[in-house]
C-alpha cells in the first residue's frame, strides 16, 4: 500500500497543520523562477511527458489506480492546474470529473455515493476537481445545506469528526484495493483572489468564469480557513495525504502538482509486465504466421 513520503508541502499526520503558518508563495530558493514563466513551463512539460508514460505504465500492469483531488477557494487554479499538468496524459486512460453543487438525487444519498462511479479502475487515473470534501468545507461554512440531505437526525457535536472518519475508513479501503490517492489543497493568498477575481471582471475573455456569489464566499474567508485546517488536520493519513500548495504563482502550483504526483508513481511498480512461457510459445507461433505472409 502507497504511503506518502516526508515533503515540505505535507500536511503532517499528527493533527499540528495551521492554515496561518502554510505559505502561499513559492519557497524563496525558488524565487529565481518566480518571473521566469518559459522555465516553469519547461519543467512542467517534462513533468507532464513523465506523467503520460508513467499513466500508459499504470495501464499496462493494470494493478494500482490514482486518485487526484483538488480542492481550493474560488480562483486557486484547480482548473487550470488540471489542464496543464494532465496535458500529455492519454485521454483513455485519465477521468476528469468536476463536483458543483449536488442534485435532489444525490442529496437522496450519503455523502460519498455522488463520487464513487468517478473514482479510478485499475490502471487508470481520475482526477477529482472538488469532491467529497465539500461535505466537511463547504457544508461545514453553510450548515443550512444539510437540510436538503434529509438526516434522520440533527447533527450532533460529533458530526464533523463522524464524517471525517467515514471519510477516512473509505480512503483506506481504496488504498487497500490498490489505489494511490493524493490530495491538493490550492493555497491562495486573499490578495492574489482579489486580483484574479478582478481579472475575470474586467477581461473580456474571462468574464464567463465569473459569478457573483464568488464575492460572497469571499466574505466567509476566515470560515473556510477554519474548515480546512479542521478538513486536512483530522483526513491527512500516510495512504492518503494531503499537500498543501503554494497557489500565489500558477507557474509554480502546477509544477509542484506534478512533480509530487510523478514521485507518487515512482512507489509503484511500473516496468512493463512480462510475458510467461505459454505467452512467449504463442509469440514464436504468431511470428512464424506472420513472416510466411
Amino acid at each position: 500500500m502507497f504511503e506518502a513520503k516526508s515533503h515540505r508541502f505535507l500536511v503532517p499526520f499528527n493533527g499540528g497543520f495551521r492554515v496561518a503558518k502554510s505559505r502561499t508563495k513559492p519557497p524563496k530558493k525558488s524565487a529565481k523562477k518566480n518571473n521566469d514563466a518559459a522555465g516553469w513551463e519547461a519543467d512542467l512539460e517534462t513533468q507532464s511527458t513523465k506523467l503520460g508514460d508513467s499513466q500508459h505504465r499504470l495501464y499496462s500492469r493494470g494493478t494500482n489506480a490514482v486518485l487526484v483531488i483538488l480542492q481550493a477557494l474560488d480562483a486557486a487554479g484547480k482548473d487550470g492546474t488540471i489542464r496543464h499538468v494532465f496535458r500529455q496524459v492519454n485521454p483513455c486512460g485519465i477521468q476528469v470529473a468536476s463536483f458543483k453543487a449536488p442534485t435532489p438525487l444525490e442529496t437522496a444519498h450519503d455523502f460519498l455515493w455522488r463520487t464513487t462511479p468517478h473514482l479510478p479502475a485499475h490502471g487508470h487515473l481520475s482526477v477529482f476537481n472538488r469532491s467529497y470534501y465539500e461535505e466537511v468545507l463547504v457544508v461545514r461554512v453553510h450548515p443550512e445545506f444539510l437540510a436538503a440531505q434529509k438526516l434522520p437526525d440533527a447533527p450532533s457535536g460529533e458530526f464533523w469528526k463522524e464524517r471525517f472518519s467515514v471519510i477516512n475508513a473509505h480512503e483506506r479501503n481504496l488504498a487497500n484495493q490498490g489505489t494511490v490517492i493524493l490530495k491538493f489543497w490550492l493555497n491562495v493568498s486573499k490578495k492574489e483572489q482579489r486580483e484574479r477575481l478582478l481579472a475575470r471582471v474586467d477581461d473580456p475573455e474571462k468574464r464567463w468564469k465569473f459569478r457573483m456569489q464568488d464575492l460572497d464566499e469571499r466574505d466567509r474567508w476566515d470560515d473556510y480557513l477554519t474548515a480546512y485546517e479542521a478538513c486536512l488536520n483530522a483526513t491527512s493519513r500516510p495512504w492518503a495525504p494531503w499537500y498543501a500548495i503554494p497557489a500565489d504563482d500558477k507557474h509554480f502550483a502546477r509544477w509542484q502538482v506534478a512533480k509530487l504526483v510523478n514521485d507518487a508513481f515512482g512507489q509503484v511498480e511500473l516496468d512493463f509486465p512480462q510475458p510467461t512461457k505459454e505467452v512467449m510459445a504463442e509469440l514464436d507461433v504468431a511470428r512464424a504466421r506472420l513472416t510466411k505472409e
